[in-house]
């Protein structure tokens, strides 16, 4: 069944982002069953408009300075909404600006919402461009002042009505349905949580009983990831027990995914969560380093980070959780490559002058009786090591690693120094404090691979301080 009651809404704003940006128009299409009324209102946000919002929506400074502040106009917007189904175009930004708006005067606010870019993705599968501009274009919607928020607002009440006359009833209604069935939360959540969930990038914590941190997770869109973990479909025992053990739920939104990573991977090893395994700490770190013996002769040899410093020492080979895991990891590589097990000091030899067990059975080229030669035995281990070659920091100090979002004109700096991740600054004043502290910061292993990865990708920015 369709709602009869419906608000088409849309807002013009001073940005992008809910909590730092206000809004600066509101236009409402009012339907209710066969009776249409509009409302529109400009609203003072307090601060100055940038330039280039100027430009894209005609609203300017002058325009706004003897409008209503929002909350001058907050309780007959309230009015306006109440009872009705909140629709708008991407409508998770303008029902986060509203419910931001109210929150800042101590109300919360609530609302059923529909957002007609996930309908026309449902009942328009077959096009690859969902945004107000291609739904015009599509369905020769008639455009008024193109952002203005009235204009947009009856933009979306037309698409609404060609989705009744062309997709019908039935589909429009199933489409609704299929939006509007809301996520079950375990009893112990409380239910408005679901509206307060941010769909931006970040780290998120599940407590349990007693407060106790059951799990730390990250994603790019903090509100799909967290209720997926309370899916009624989900058959994972590991998701169940969460589900069952969860009381409450904290977020730390961040501007990336680098930014939500390193979060992540930091505050599992600070506070070790019942459910994290995979990210926990490793103590024993420990890498292969080339030592020469003698001319040519090059033999590797096991070291901690008491050792060395694994950020910015050259000819380091690993890294490796355990002595083990690095035994086994030059084991496999002799294997490969013919090298002898003698020689890496994998092997005590048996007898002086006598062939190693691997090069009587055929696995060996010789370098433990001199058959093959001690400088190319090493060249062929350093060619054979050079996959897991440490790249040493190639700074001379530390720097920020710049991660902006675009849309919401919003930026991380994280300070990094020797492949060690010092923190994330929002402002010039965090990041002088980041670098007056001592770096005693311990080399991490997935902090490494994380930065590395993403530094080498040459899509972020690097600052040298």
């Amino acid at each position: 069944m369709i709602p009869d009651r419906l608000a088409f809404i849309d807002l013009e704003t001073t940005g992008a982002n809910p909590v730092r940006d206000r809004i600066t128009e509101i236009g409402i299409v009012e339907v209710d069953g066969d009776q249409v009324t509009t409302w529109n209102s400009l609203v003072n946000p307090e601060r100055p408009i940038p330039a280039f919002i100027q430009q894209l929506t005609g609203i300017n400074n002058a325009m706004v300075a003897d409008a209503p502040t929002f909350a001058e106009v907050a309780e007959a917007l309230a009015e306006r909404l109440q009872g009705r189904l909140f629709i708008a175009h991407n409508a998770r930004f303008d029902y986060g600006f509203i419910k931001n708006e109210y929150q800042r005067l101590g109300q919360r606010f609530h609302a059923d919402v529909l957002c007609t870019v996930r309908l026309s993705r449902k009942l328009f599968p077959e096009y690859p461009k969902h945004n107000l501009d291609s739904l015009i274009v599509r369905h020769h919607l008639h455009t008024g002042d193109r952002h203005r928020a009235l204009a947009d607002a009856d933009l979306i009440w037309q698409f609404w009505r060609m989705l009744k006359r062309d997709r019908g009833d039935d589909a429009l209604a199933g489409a609704i349905q299929l939006q509007l069935t809301r996520p079950t939360l375990p009893p112990h959540l409380d239910p408005v949580l679901i509206d307060d969930l941010p769909d931006s990038p970040g780290v998120y914590l599940l407590y349990g009983e007693n407060d106790a941190l059951l799990y730390v997770g990250k994603s790019i869109n903090l509100r799909k990831r967290v209720l997926s973990h309370f899916a009624a479909d989900t058959r994972e025992y590991k998701e169940m027990r969460l589900a069952q053990e969860v009381r409450r739920i904290d977020w730390h939104e961040t501007v990336g995914e680098l930014g939500a990573l390193l979060l992540e991977s930091r505050l599992i090893k600070e506070s070790l969560p019942i459910h994290n395994r995979r990210l926990r700490r490793a103590s024993d770190l420990c890498a292969w380093q080339l030592r020469e013996a003698a001319p040519g002769d090059f033999r590797p040899q096991l070291v901690s980070g008491r050792d060395a410093d694994f950020g910015r020492s050259n000819e380091l080979f690993g890294l490796f959780s355990s002595k083990r895991e690095a035994t086994n990891t030059l084991r496999k590589i002799a294997e490969a490559y013919a090298l002898c097990p003698t020689v890496l000091g994998l092997e005590k030899p048996v007898q002086v002058g006598r062939a190693c067990f691997a090069h009587q059975v055929g696995k060996c080229k010789g370098a433990c009786i001199g058959k093959e030669p001690i400088g190319v035995h090493s060249a062929r281990m350093m060619a054979a090591l050079a996959k897991l070659k440490l790249q040493a920091w190639p700074y001379p100090g530390a720097i920020g690693v710049v991660e902006r979002n675009d849309f919401l004109d919003e930026e991380d700096v994280h300070v990094v120094d020797g492949w060690r991740f010092l923190g994330t600054a929002k402002c010039e004043a965090d990041i002088h404090e980041l670098l007056s502290r001592p770096v005693d910061a311990q080399f991490d292993m997935d902090t490494y691979k994380l930065l590395k990865s993403h530094m080498t990708k040459g899509k972020l920015a690097i600052r040298q301080f």
